[in-house]
């Protein structure tokens, strides 16, 4: 039987301990990413909770800290077809909110979101609860897309689209 003297096995087990601390590095730093990949994602959980609460609130101001208020922003809602930026946003959602006496938007419990570096995709469906002062109760489901961008340390949303299923 051939035994290794101990000068030829110390390049094995130099090779052996290299390969396990680099397979444990590894791991670790995929653990790491994990972990700063969820607390992301449990971060923008909350600001999209508290961007629902600052809507309820039928005060757009409330609101407008989520937004990025640069110019050349599109948004989408139910209607019309389209803002120009927050600021167009803004006035025409504080006169909408002026017919309604509540107004309260329920966030699904089917919110994802997907984050790439500065930017994020957050997708949910909502439910639309409102009292239309002359018109009376509102009842309606719609879709809730919005892309952030972490500008200054804060996500601000950069694009949002809200629309309804056609009825049928």
């Amino acid at each position: 039987m051939n035994t290794p003297t101990p000068l030829k096995a110390a390049p094995r087990l130099l090779f052996a301990a290299a390969v396990i601390l680099a397979t444990s590095l590894s791991g670790l730093a995929q653990a790491s990413k994990r972990a700063t990949g969820n607390a992301a994602e449990v971060g923008l959980k909350k600001l999209i909770m508290d961007y629902y609460k600052a809507w309820n609130t039928l005060d757009p101001e409330n609101a407008g800290r989520f937004y990025d208020e640069g110019p050349g922003l599109v948004f989408y809602d139910i209607a019309p077809l389209q803002y120009n930026g927050w600021n167009e946003y803004r006035q025409s959602l504080k006169a909408l909110f002026t017919q309604y006496s509540s107004f309260k938007l329920i966030p699904g419990n089917d919110l994802k979101i997907r984050q790439n570096g500065r930017m994020a995709l957050v997708t949910l469906t909502l439910h639309l609860s409102a009292v239309h002062k002359t018109n009376g109760p509102l009842e309606l489901d719609a879709r809730h897309t919005a892309v952030l961008e972490k500008r200054g340390g804060r996500w601000l949303i950069v694009h949002e689209h809200i629309s309804a299923p056609l009825p049928g």
